[in-house]
């Protein structure tokens, strides 16, 4: 099995979690396809493309340039497939070959968490909040700015999380 060392998107590194690389083969075709686990912010940068400019180093030293379709996978953990239609799938002997009923299937989120992804690549979420506070609390909270006021709440919750785990 051919072990993907690293992925571009567009000339951009990614880091990745679990991949696999495969030849897909249905009745009429071929396709190379590339499973990923990766990051929420890379699927939330690329899971709306249709077309992406892909560069994959395996760790026996070959290089793979395509342009890939983008299909999201959602479910458990982060996930990309980037697929392509080969023309020759014997250019890729050194892949292995899954047909449609094939049992075999490549299971990338074994052994890997969403708390491990996070540590590498946290995503920030916007959120809003309605709160009831004494009047002179919700003057302080509209003089300051919003980036000071995100690093607040950040470290009162993360603070908060510590004394409840005690």
């Amino acid at each position: 099995m051919a072990v993907v060392k690293s992925v571009k998107i567009d000339g951009e590194d990614i880091h990745i979690f679990n991949s696999a690389i495969y030849v897909f083969e249905t009745n009429s075709n071929f396709t190379l396809e590339l499973d990923l686990i990766v990051s929420e912010l890379v699927v939330k940068k690329y899971k709306k493309e249709d077309n992406l400019i892909i560069e994959i180093e395996l760790e026996d030293g070959r290089v793979l340039n395509s342009i890939m379709h983008v299909k999201f996978l959602a479910g458990g953990l982060p996930q990309l497939n980037l697929y392509c239609d080969l023309d020759d799938p014997d250019d890729y002997y050194y892949l292995d070959r899954v047909s449609e009923s094939d049992a075999w299937f490549p299971n990338l989120e074994e052994g890997i968490t969403i708390e491990e992804i996070r540590k590498v690549e946290m995503p920030d979420e916007d959120m809003s909040l309605k709160l009831k506070l004494p009047i002179d609390q919700v003057e302080w909270l509209k003089k300051q700015k919003k980036s000071m006021l995100n690093e607040l709440f950040k470290e009162f919750i993360y603070e908060y999380w510590k004394k409840l785990d005690q």
